[in-house]
C-alpha cells in the first residue's frame, strides 16, 4: 500500500506521470485536501475486490456520507485543476527555505525540493518565546527545536514575506 498523501507532489517535482509512481503498489490512497486544495476527501485506488471490501468496512464503521456530491465535485475540481499548480507550492517552499536560512538561529535543510521546509533552531534559541510573540501578531507556529513548515494552495509568497518579517522582528 502507498500512502499517497504527497504522491502528486512527487509526480510534479520529478516530472513523472503519477501512474509510474503508483504502478508498483496493490493499493494507493490519495489525499485530495492538503496541496490539492479540496476541503476534505481521499481516494482509495486498488482492485475491485479491495475497493468493495473497503466500502463494506466503511459502511460497517459508519463512515458513509449521504449527499456527498458537493464534496465529490470539489475533489474532482482539485484533480482537474490543482495538480500542475503544486509547482507553485514547491517554488514557495524553496523561497521560504532561502529566507529562513538567512535568519540567525535557524539551520535549514536546503535539499528539499517539494513543499516542506525542515529547519532546526540553534542551541539556546528560544523558539517558545518567539512563537508566543508571533501568536500576538496572528502568526501561529508549533514551537519546537525541529520545525516543519509546509506550503500549500493557501500560502502565497506575500504570506511568506509576512512570516519572515514577523519572525525577524523577534529574533
Amino acid at each position: 500500500h502507498l500512502d499517497g498523501a504527497r504522491a502528486f507532489n512527487a509526480s510534479v517535482e520529478l516530472e513523472v506521470d503519477i501512474k509510474q509512481i503508483t504502478k508498483h503498489f496493490d493499493s494507493v490512497s490519495i489525499c485530495l485536501s492538503k496541496g490539492l486544495g479540496a476541503p476534505v476527501g481521499s481516494l482509495l485506488l486498488g482492485s475491485s475486490s479491495l475497493v468493495n471490501k473497503a466500502r463494506r468496512w466503511r459502511k460497517v464503521l459508519g463512515g458513509g456520507m449521504r449527499q456527498a456530491g458537493m464534496l465529490a465535485a470539489a475533489g474532482q475540481y482539485a484533480l482537474e485543476n490543482n495538480i500542475s499548480r503544486l509547482k507553485d507550492d514547491h517554488a514557495n517552499a524553496r523561497y521560504l527555505a532561502k529566507c529562513l536560512s538567512s535568519l540567525e538561529g535557524f539551520n535549514v535543510d536546503m535539499s528539499n525540493t517539494t513543499n516542506m521546509v525542515y529547519a532546526s533552531c540553534d542551541e539556546g534559541f528560544n523558539i517558545v518565546d518567539i512563537a508566543a510573540k508571533l501568536k500576538q501578531q496572528g502568526v501561529l507556529i508549533s514551537p519546537s527545536k525541529q520545525l516543519r513548515l509546509v506550503t500549500h494552495l493557501g500560502i502565497t509568497r506575500k504570506d511568506i514575506d509576512t512570516f519572515i518579517s514577523a519572525l525577524s522582528a523577534h529574533i
